[in-house]
């Protein structure tokens, strides 16, 4: 099981999301997108490539970023997403046809 952490926040502890498994920080807290998404689109792809019905997004940072890995994840996983918001409150998504 992996949080994938949509984009590194400084200062923010994030010790209580290693119960629900390792830590990968998607995009550095220094990278913004500003005029091509491109390098962005690229880094959270591969980031994903392996992203499965265990994993969880850490929703954080930029809203466009978060709307990339969201989307990202949603393809690699069939349309299923597993997100934490607020103190790690699981949420499931499924963004394709009923099971």
């Amino acid at each position: 099981m992996t949080v994938y952490i949509t984009q590194e926040v400084r200062g923010r502890d994030l010790t209580d999301a290693i119960q629900f498994g390792d830590l990968q920080i998607l995009v550095p807290a220094k990278e913004q997108i500003a005029y091509s998404t491109q390098p962005t689109v690229r880094r959270i792809a591969k980031g994903l490539q392996k992203f499965d019905d265990d994993d969880y997004l850490l929703l954080s940072g930029d809203p466009v970023i978060i709307g990339i890995a969201l989307a990202y994840a949603s393809i690699v996983n069939r349309g299923k997403v597993n997100v934490f918001r607020a103190k790690y409150y699981p949420l499931h998504i499924n963004f394709g046809k009923e099971d």
